[in-house]
């Protein structure tokens, strides 16, 4: 893919240093972010109890490794050699598996526990109690006119026992419907998709780090939050003073090679015809600085105060470089909404697509299962109908026009959708998650912001618990129906408190 970049008046004869081409680098990586997901690789198990035959382990290891394949992942299978069929049935053997498993260290995001037959629960329990990732339990499936000695596998019931050891000894796994199941069935497809899912969002959020920009502002008590709490469950907070993020923006000249390169990135991004060329540069300079402090803090999310310093003293509103962020695959929440910011990556994990931080805002008719979900303008475009406008942010511009350019104006686009968020309180993190579908009804065009109808069933009783419950005015949403995936991850793997709604 090749990006041209012509830059014509003032800025012409900026000299093309390995620094702007680094800077394009960036830039063709950004739109080009989909061919650079990873690939997500899975070490495979075999269960054995010796007295079934030994040919279901070798058709089991060939028809495991296929389905994982054709799902589009990776695996890694111990040699057929190394245990008695191919399989961990003996104490010794689990021991084995165990020590190749810790060879394979940092290669694996999950296990796939396949059960051709009714296997052994404490060999099970020697190679997997230490393996440190989500475990996926399949259990094969009896067939009819397969039920003599030879072919009966009681994978159904021993499916139980290895669950019930595993809980004996706090060993976290998962488990889908159906209670059996093929792995050349559309439904083991399914279940693998999910496992994935699963994966992803544990070890995406068992440690990492959100940059907080700014402090928050004394009229929005309700974005408070204990980083002690957070640290206890892995998430560390690290805070920037805006004042020096204001510095920063000030000594960029306007002519800096990254400057030029955010201000077509901006540009091509969304619609700023109607944005005045100094107030794009600033803009830019803000999305330079941002961009820093991931890089040199090695953030994974980031938090900003957006108002109303950014407006008095910039001249600007962020909501559109939020935006871009987000399409970029770094979360990025507003006003200091930490807790949105943890469970918009938690949806952006298992999704791996962008996600948005919006107000509970409006009832859209007498309609009482349907709301208007809203933001000034830092929803992720790809999750809008089209392209956005860049206006002057309404609200500020009411007292003092032309002081709040950077909201990113639009509608979101219909599509299924999970909305989810968390409060710290007495050291926990809680979390609360539902489903609903964003429909795409019509909004008229005096609505400011970037809004969308969404439909929730009950919705009136869900609102009736989060507002007891002491959850904020804002919910994190993304794409698709992820509820059963984020309870299985913060239930079982990550220790997070949950409210059901």
């Amino acid at each position: 893919m090749f990006v041209s970049i012509i830059i014509t008046g003032k800025y012409a004869k900026i000299k093309w240093t390995e620094e702007i081409f680094f800077l394009c680098n960036i830039l063709i990586e950004i739109f080009d972010m989909k061919d650079g997901l990873v690939v997500m690789k899975f070490a495979l198990y075999f269960g054995n109890r010796g007295f079934f035959p030994a040919s279901l382990i070798g058709t089991a290891r060939a028809e495991v490794s296929a389905a994982v394949s054709d799902a589009g992942y990776e695996y890694l299978m111990p040699p057929a050699e190394m245990t008695r069929y191919g399989a961990v049935e003996t104490r010794d053997e689990g021991y084995a598996y165990a020590e190749w498993l810790h060879s394979h260290e940092g290669e694996y995001d999950g296990v796939i526990m396949s059960l051709p037959n009714f296997s052994d629960e404490n060999g099970a329990v020697a190679a997997l109690r230490d393996a440190g990732k989500p475990i996926l339990i399949q259990a094969y499936p009896d067939e009819i006119g397969k039920m003599d000695f030879e072919h009966r596998r009681d994978s159904f019931c021993g499916k139980f026992s290895i669950e019930d050891v595993f809980h004996q000894y706090g060993i976290p796994y998962t488990v889908f419907e159906p209670h059996v199941v093929s792995p050349a069935s559309p439904e083991f497809r399914r279940n693998l998709d999910d496992f994935a899912a699963v994966c992803r969002v544990v070890n995406g959020m068992r440690r990492f780090t959100v940059g907080c920009i700014g402090a928050r502002t004394s009229k929005f008590k309700t974005v408070r939050f204990d980083e002690i709490t957070l640290q206890k469950y892995g998430i560390t907070v690290e805070t920037f003073d805006l004042s020096e993020l204001f510095y920063k923006v000030s000594q960029l000249p306007d002519n800096d090679p990254a400057v030029l390169v955010k201000r077509v990135r901006l540009t091509e991004y969304t619609d700023f015809s109607r944005v005045p060329d100094e107030k794009l540069t600033v803009l830019a300079k803000v999305s330079v600085i941002l961009d820093r402090y991931i890089t040199d803090f090695r953030l994974d999310c980031i938090t900003l105060r957006c108002w109303e310093e950014m407006q008095s003293v910039l001249g600007v509103a962020p909501c559109v470089l939020l935006s871009e962020l987000n399409d970029r695959g770094i979360v990025a929440s507003c006003e200091i909404d930490l807790c949105s910011a943890i469970n918009m990556r938690s949806m952006a994990l298992a999704s791996e697509k962008p996600t948005a931080c919006v107000d509970w805002n409006n009832n859209y008719g007498n309609d009482p299962d349907k709301v208007i979900l809203f933001h000034c303008g830092p929803i992720a475009q790809s999750l809008m109908t089209g392209k956005g406008t860049v206006t002057d942010h309404k609200m500020f511009a009411k007292a003092n026009p032309g002081c709040g350019w950077g909201s990113n104006e639009g509608r979101i686009a219909a599509f299924p959708m999970t909305f989810s968020n968390c409060k710290t309180e007495d050291g926990k993190l809680t979390f609360y998650v539902g489903e609903g579908e964003f429909t795409g009804e019509e909004i008229e065009p005096e609505f400011f912001g970037c809004g969308g109808v969404a439909h929730i069933d009950g919705l009136q009783k869900k609102l009736i618990t989060l507002g007891r419950s002491g959850f904020r005015h804002h919910t994190a949403v993304g794409v698709g129906h992820m509820a059963d995936i984020l309870r299985e991850a913060f239930t079982y793997y990550l220790g997070y408190d949950m409210i059901e709604i």
